[in-house]
């Protein structure tokens, strides 16, 4: 994920607007320390689903990706090229169609690996996760705990082999970080004109940005605007929905159905592209071809000290809670 939301506005009522009419949430209290398990007001009610995400496999996968040395940026192409066999193995473990959308960069060929459930079958949904990261630092949640979410979706499709009648396309991205952020060079962008060029009926793309960082300490989870925090929690154990104003069914589906199935809270909201940070992610460039789209996000450097640091390491990683982010993601892919 790439640097850090500035909201600046001109109009304070126009910030008290947006915020109150703009961003949906669960409940409002202004207790400080409250978490986001005290805020529900209405919970979607809980179901069985047998949904067998193995902890040990996103462990191995952010492994993997934060021992990778040099660090997987843009400059060390050999780290980039290990990262994207990595990913394309694993997905062709599954007898997935796999594929790689090769591009030029700065005079570099850097690569999209694009994995396909279901193919040719009606529309189709995309689920998306950049392997790159920013500078010399391992990336752990930035963005090797998207990638394992990304590559245990998969899994999971191999395995209960849902029924479905749309395409599921997995793809991991390249350059979504400086300083290719924001320009047509970033691996989403190629990826999402491709499908503008062939006329793709696309359901939504659903981008995974950094999930693997949460703290159950008070006061741990900070907000753009200083008025969110009388909406939203004030302790970062929760995982987010990020949608546009036009998003609102697309973020009550994958929020509902992650609340259905997965043993952790989520909060969600929908606010204008043009609010800086809403769109500081792969998803982006569909949005800026009109694709519906939502990011999974754990509000980054809202919460996690280690953003774009060396110490963005796998220690600092809480497991557990990404299996229920996954099993909860499956569920909403599979429900659309």
């Amino acid at each position: 994920m790439n640097h850090q939301f500035n909201f600046i506005l001109q109009n304070s009522t126009f910030i008290f607007l947006i915020t109150m009419n703009m961003f949906s949430c669960e409940g409002l209290t202004k207790d400080k320390n409250h978490s986001s398990e005290e805020m529900k007001d209405s919970i979607p009610e809980k179901i069985e689903v047998n949904i067998p995400v193995q902890k040990e496999r996103l462990y191995q996968d952010v492994d993997f990706l934060t021992s990778l040395e040099p660090a997987r940026n843009y400059e060390n192409l050999e780290s980039l090229e290990k990262a994207i066999h990595y990913i394309q193995e694993e997905f062709e473990k599954l007898d997935f169609e796999t594929e790689l959308q090769e591009y030029q960069a700065m005079g570099n060929t850097y690569k999209n690996v694009i994995a396909t459930y279901n193919p040719k079958k009606g529309a189709r949904l995309v689920i998306g996760a950049h392997y790159d990261v920013c500078d010399d630092q391992p990336g752990a949640d930035d963005n090797a705990s998207a990638v394992a979410g990304l590559l245990e979706t998969a899994r999971l499709l191999a395995e209960l082999k849902p029924d479905l009648d749309y395409q599921i396309d997995f793809v991991a991205y390249s350059l979504e970080e400086p300083p290719f952020f924001g320009t047509k060079e970033m691996g989403s962008a190629v990826h999402a004109k491709s499908l503008k060029e062939q006329n793709i009926d696309l359901k939504a793309m659903i981008c995974l940005e950094m999930i693997g960082y949460y703290s159950d300490e008070p006061d741990s989870q900070e907000y753009p605007l200083p008025m969110m925090s009388a909406q939203y929690p004030s302790i970062g154990n929760f995982i987010a929905v990020i949608g546009n104003t036009d998003g609102t069914e697309l973020t009550e589906h994958m929020k509902n159905h992650m609340l259905q199935v997965g043993d952790i809270p989520v909060e969600s909201i929908n606010a204008p592209e043009y609010l800086t940070g809403i769109d500081f992610s792969d998803h982006r460039n569909y949005w800026a071809l009109g694709y519906p789209v939502i990011m999974i996000n754990n509000t980054a450097f809202y919460r996690n000290p280690n953003y774009h640091e060396p110490t963005d390491t796998i220690e600092t990683l809480d497991f557990d809670r990404m299996v229920e982010v996954v099993r909860g993601v499956y569920w909403a892919v599979v429900s659309f």
